[in-house]
């Protein structure tokens, strides 16, 4: 998949969508959440971070020790709509942790030094 930031079409129609104030729809949040976990594959490949973001997807990421069996060490979990605006930079990691926006357990789970995505 291309980098989300330049051929998204369903992250730039969610941002669009949230700039007329409204929800984007369902299978856009979903394709936008998608492609935006794809790009934080791409540029933080590993498997000792699980990053999930119910319904829509979960992906492992960020280089360190693999994990194999059972809950992962290392865990961030928010939903569609944070992860939307973490990953787009419209809402800093610090603030949506700090607001309990998103929930990271482990060591590894700091993603900010790989957000936002979009951009360079």
């Amino acid at each position: 998949m291309s980098p989300a930031h330049n051929n998204s079409e369903s992250v730039n129609d969610a941002l669009d969508a949230l700039d007329r104030g409204v929800e984007p729809e369902r299978p856009v949040l979903r394709d936008a959440v998608r492609a935006l976990l794809t790009e934080l594959s791409h540029r933080a490949p590993g498997r000792s971070v699980e990053v999930r973001i119910p319904p829509f997807g979960a992906i492992q990421c960020v280089p360190g020790p693999r994990h194999t069996r059972g809950t992962p060490p290392n865990v961030v979990e928010t939903d569609p709509m944070t992860w939307l605006l973490v990953a787009t930079g419209r809402l800093s990691w610090a603030s949506a942790v700090a607001e309990g926006r998103i929930r990271a357990s482990g060591i590894r789970t700091d993603l900010s030094e790989h957000l936002p995505l979009t951009g360079g």
